[in-house]
């Protein structure tokens, strides 16, 4: 009863219901951008996204800049040189080193930050009472941007990742479209760090498109699920969280997890209700 009556309470409060806004926000930021990234196969250019992002966070928290712009900025510019090292046949281990590289800065700028350092480590494990409204509006337009860009460039997008060799025989400019997809994922890394943090982006970025890969070949559909499943990690972990007052990005982890092995089971099932038709219709 306490749980209940404890999270009942914390929802009335104004910072709790600004940073429920800003997890549906999410969630649509997250599940629009999640089956694309696991078709192109980046998940784990996502993870080393999301360090860079959590270095220009703590860059800009050390040096008195907006948390955001930095986390934004870093990401960007890490997705970008990891698309232009991809396109190279480089990117397995560019990956790594990028990622190493913004770790230790992030590190050491954690390190350096003289004021409260709950506030910095919030960053690695993620927040809710840091979220602001001046975040949520920020998280707002790059939701809009992204959502956006992705509806203009769709088409191209999916014949890019499904077959990037057919693609560009066809005229579709498939450079252009891996570096126009990094600065998106740029972008939702930066936005999911602030929310969930670091260290767990890739329970909002990769595991809901993930599992709505399991239970459809329909990209479309896969968006529409992705974007289901990731509202019900985000909000869903969010208010689990509030009684606890354990960081958001486990319950979110935990509820993503268990989404996508349910997805995965469903997924099993279909295919093996699939092969024996298969079979008799041979």
């Amino acid at each position: 009863m306490n749980f209940v009556a404890d999270t009942s309470y914390l929802l009335s409060q104004d910072f709790v219901q600004t940073t429920l806004v800003a997890c549906a926000l999410l969630g649509i930021l997250s599940g629009v951008m999640a089956p694309l990234v696991v078709l192109r196969q980046m998940s784990f250019s996502v993870h080393a996204t999301s360090e860079l992002a959590l270095m220009g966070a703590s860059a800009a928290l050390l040096f008195g800049l907006n948390v955001g712009f930095g986390a934004v900025a870093g990401a960007v510019v890490a997705a970008l040189v990891l698309a232009a090292l991809g396109l190279k046949g480089q990117q397995d281990s560019a990956v790594g080193v990028v990622m190493s590289f913004g770790m230790a800065l992030s590190v050491l700028f954690i390190h350096l930050y003289p004021g409260n350092s709950n506030r910095a480590l919030s960053l690695l494990t993620g927040q809710i009472v840091g979220v602001s409204a001046q975040n949520v509006a920020l998280l707002a337009g790059t939701t809009v941007l992204v959502v956006g860009a992705v509806l203009v460039l769709w088409r191209a997008l999916i014949f890019a990742s499904a077959d990037p060799v057919m693609a560009a025989a066809c005229g579709v400019p498939v450079r252009a479209m891996s570096f126009a997809f990094a600065v998106l994922v740029g972008i939702a890394s930066a936005q999911s760090v602030q929310i969930v943090g670091a260290l767990l982006v890739m329970s909002l970025l990769i595991t809901p498109g993930a599992a709505a890969a399991q239970v459809t070949a329909n990209p479309v559909h896969a968006v529409w699920w992705s974007v289901l499943f990731a509202e019900a990690s985000a909000v869903g972990g969010m208010i689990l969280s509030l009684a606890p007052g354990v960081p958001v990005s486990v319950f979110v982890a935990f509820i993503s997890f268990g989404i996508y092995l349910i997805c995965r089971v469903i997924g099993g099932v279909q295919s093996h209700r699939i092969q024996p038709n298969y079979r008799y219709a041979r």
